[in-house]
């Protein structure tokens, strides 16, 4: 992947999280808090509730390695509430990098409001350009930012660069199974400004390449389902409330588009789960 590719893919990002409409959805439907897939306990469970227990769940894989004194980096950390939930429960250092300014500046505020500011250093910047020395984090973090890298193998790169030894690298990413066609699957990218889905045999075979090892994954794609099937219903259910906030057109176009997300979750080409690989002693 050349710098230009990687580059436009930034700004893709950048561009996409920092309009009004996406900003205004994100704020209204999740709550501006986590902004990620949801583990549900019932199909009717509300969006933000099943988004916080996606945290609760990653953290956990990596419990041993938060406390006081340890240091966290969020490699994509859109509205902060992970990076909140970390330095609370835990008592650790979040480096919270991101590309967007306006989400960051949400994030600060939020940070102060919750006396959370001395914990929590909120970054504006590239993941895959992590502006840290090498061996500063004991765990690195992200959830359903990777997707948007446009150099996946050079973010994956800088996650294991950072890792002290011993240190564990947990994330989630919406993945494409081999059953999906890109055809499919465009439309679905460009809501989201990105380029490919990225495959649970690349993320396994790129982070045994960079020696974290042992790869695990837990499989939680048929939350996939319920996800997106929640977001079509608060959008059809909560239209005029969301029209106070976004704009017709791109109203519409989630009406239009999260269910062929629920469709592609439905007919299995969707995959979804957490990531836990540790950084061995001898990785570099």
């Amino acid at each position: 992947m050349d710098d230009q590719s990687t580059v436009r893919a930034a700004d893709a990002a950048r561009g996409y999280y920092e309009t009004a409409d996406v900003d205004g959805f994100y704020a209204s439907v999740w709550g501006g808090e986590d902004i990620h897939t949801g583990i549900y306990a019932h199909p009717r469970e509300a969006i933000g509730a099943a988004s916080r227990r996606t945290v609760e769940r990653v953290a956990a894989k990596a419990a041993d390695l938060l406390g006081p004194g340890r240091r966290v980096l969020d490699m994509g950390s859109g509205y902060g509430g992970a990076a909140r939930y970390l330095a609370e429960r835990f008592g650790c250092r979040v480096v919270a990098l991101n590309i967007s300014e306006s989400q960051n500046r949400r994030h600060r505020e939020a940070n102060a409001a919750r006396g959370l500011g001395a914990l929590i250093e909120v970054v504006t910047g590239s993941f895959n350009d992590v502006p840290e020395p090498d061996g500063s984090f004991d765990v690195v973090w992200s959830q359903e930012a990777l997707c948007h890298s446009g150099d996946r193998a050079k973010t994956l790169g800088e996650a294991a660069r950072v890792l002290k030894p011993g240190g564990a690298f947990v994330f989630t990413d919406i993945m494409a199974t081999p059953k999906a066609t890109a055809e499919e699957l465009a439309p679905l990218a460009e809501r989201l400004a990105m380029g490919r889905f990225a495959t649970l045999d690349f993320y396994r075979a790129r982070l045994g390449e960079l020696g974290l090892a042992p790869v695990e994954f837990e499989d939680l794609s048929e939350h996939l389902l319920t996800h997106y099937i929640r977001l079509t219903e608060e959008v059809r259910e909560h239209g005029e409330e969301l029209a106070q906030v976004i704009s017709p057109g791109y109203l519409e176009r989630l009406g239009g588009n999260l269910p062929l997300w629920a469709r592609a979750s439905q007919e299995g080409h969707l995959a979804w789960g957490i990531f836990h690989a540790v950084c061995a002693a001898d990785a570099r």
